[in-house]
This record gives C-alpha cells, sequence and structure tokens, in this order.
C-alpha cells in the first residue's frame, strides 16, 4: 500500500449482493477518501466475489475481501481476520446491509479520541422501502430525507429525529440520549492497538451479542466510550435473519455475564488462541 490510510472500514456480509451493492454506493460517495474498504466475508458464494472484482475496478478506495469457506454463522471468525487485514492504526465497524450518510467516514475521523471508542446507531427501514431505494437515491441521499421515506410509508415516530438532527442538535442528544454507548457491529470505531490488546472477537460466539461482548472488553481493558448515534447516521435495509436462535442468544448472553462479572480484559477464544 502506497499510503497508510486514516481509517478503515470493515463491512460484513454473507450472500446479500443486492444489499452490499446499495451499502458501497454510500461509501462511493463519502466526503473523504483517506480510508480502506475490508469486505469481511462470512463464506460467500462467487456471486459476491465477483461484484466485488468489478467494484474494485471503479472503487476511488483500496477494498480488501477476507473471505473464508462458508461453516454456518461465523461472523466473530471472520471478523477477527478483517481486523488483522487492516492497513490503519483506526478502525470503523459496519455491516454490508447499512447504507452510510456522505458524512459517515468523516464523523468517526472527527470524533475519534485515544482511550475512546466511539457508539453509533442505525435508522431501521422497513423492507418495501428497502428494496425500493436506487443507486440515485443514494448519490441524491434521499434515502436519509425524512419526507422522502414518508411519501414510500416511513411511520412517524420520534426515532425519526436521527435523520433531522443538525451537528448542534445532534451533539446535544448524544449526551442526552438514555441509550448506553456500547460497541454496536453496525457503527462502531475504534483503536486497532485497543481491539487487539482484548484479542478481538470471541469466535465462540454465535449471533446475538458479540459485538456488545467485545466493547465489554475493551471496558475492562479501561477503554471509554463516546456517544455519536445522532451524529454517524446509516440506514439499516431489513431482511430476515435465520441465524437468530434462542440458543446462540441464551449461550451468547453466558458469555457476557463471565465477561461481566469476572471483568474480563480478553478471550482466549479471540485473534490469538490461547488454550
Amino acid at each position: 500500500m502506497k499510503n497508510k490510510p486514516q481509517i478503515s472500514v470493515i463491512i460484513s456480509t454473507y450472500n446479500a449482493v443486492e444489499w452490499l451493492r446499495k451499502t458501497l454506493i454510500g461509501y462511493k460517495i463519502q466526503d473523504t477518501k483517506d480510508f480502506e474498504l475490508v469486505i469481511a466475508d462470512d463464506g460467500s458464494s462467487e456471486e459476491t466475489r465477483n461484484f466485488l472484482h468489478e467494484f474494485e475496478k471503479e472503487s476511488l478506495v483500496p477494498v480488501i475481501h477476507v473471505w473464508h469457506e462458508d461453516d454456518g454463522f461465523q461472523k466473530s471468525k471472520i471478523l477477527n481476520k478483517a481486523i488483522l487485514a487492516c492497513n490503519a492504526d483506526y478502525i470503523l465497524m459496519s455491516d454490508g446491509d447499512c447504507i452510510p450518510r456522505k458524512d459517515f467516514v468523516s464523523t468517526h475521523l472527527k470524533y475519534r479520541e485515544e482511550g475512546y471508542f466511539l457508539s453509533g446507531g442505525y435508522f431501521k427501514l422497513p423492507l418495501e422501502i428497502s428494496k425500493s431505494i436506487t443507486e440515485e437515491d443514494i448519490i441524491a441521499q434521499r434515502c436519509f430525507d425524512k419526507a422522502w421515506l414518508k411519501k414510500y410509508g416511513l411511520k412517524s415516530s420520534i426515532k425519526n429525529i436521527k435523520l433531522t438532527a443538525g451537528e448542534k442538535r445532534a451533539f446535544v442528544l448524544n449526551n442526552l440520549t438514555p441509550t448506553g454507548a456500547t460497541w454496536n457491529g453496525h457503527n462502531a470505531s475504534g483503536w486497532k492497538k485497543d481491539i487487539l490488546a482484548v484479542n478481538g472477537f470471541d469466535e465462540r460466539m454465535q449471533y446475538g451479542g458479540q459485538d456488545r461482548e467485545l466493547g465489554e472488553r475493551l471496558f475492562n481493558h479501561g477503554i471509554k466510550s463516546k456517544q455519536i448515534r445522532y451524529s454517524a447516521v446509516c440506514v439499516h435495509l431489513d431482511h430476515p435473519r435465520s441465524y437468530k436462535t434462542p440458543e446462540s442468544i441464551a449461550f451468547n448472553k453466558q458469555i457476557r455475564k463471565e465477561t461481566r462479572e469476572q471483568k474480563k480484559t480478553f478471550t482466549a477464544f479471540g485473534i490469538e488462541k490461547k488454550g
């Protein structure tokens, strides 16, 4: 790599090219180009590989495709591989079903601070609106326009304020929100050295809270968090989650309980294996 990017953006995906295409359009039009895209691919088919090959040809930022064989839901494992592939000192994580507003990456860069990680959220869209969003809608940023979304059936909600808060109001709301500043896999960023210090994600964990557990180890390690849910905005495209099971949720809750109670700062089941 000629120049080390300021930030590496990890995007997780699995056999969802339609949503990934819309997501990556959002990264094509970011107001900064000082980043790289690291695609954490949990075993997608050739369709995803071929799409990324074509996307890379027109991308103005480097694209790194990290892939492993499909072995069921192994998101934690592929994210750990993606972390190691990152060239920047600072890492932003999101998902391949979250379209970023054009200032998404620069907002994370703006608020980054030593000793902290940043906690963002998402604005969830109904399935029908998710399907109807076009490339032009993303480029024109209509998919972040409350009035435009309401024409397509978005219901009135206090949550819609995420789309309308300006910079000053967002700052106030970030400080007033009762929502905890946790590590949220769809919108969080931190220093690579801190993530490596706690050994990345616990690879035993299936769907449900594996991102939060990473954040809890970061807290135990002495890292604090900052809330930016009203400043760093992305819209979440709806889809079913066949990999969400009561068993995985219960198993993950037990691991998180142990992390909190034992104040664990390191997992033996992460990037570096210790057994």
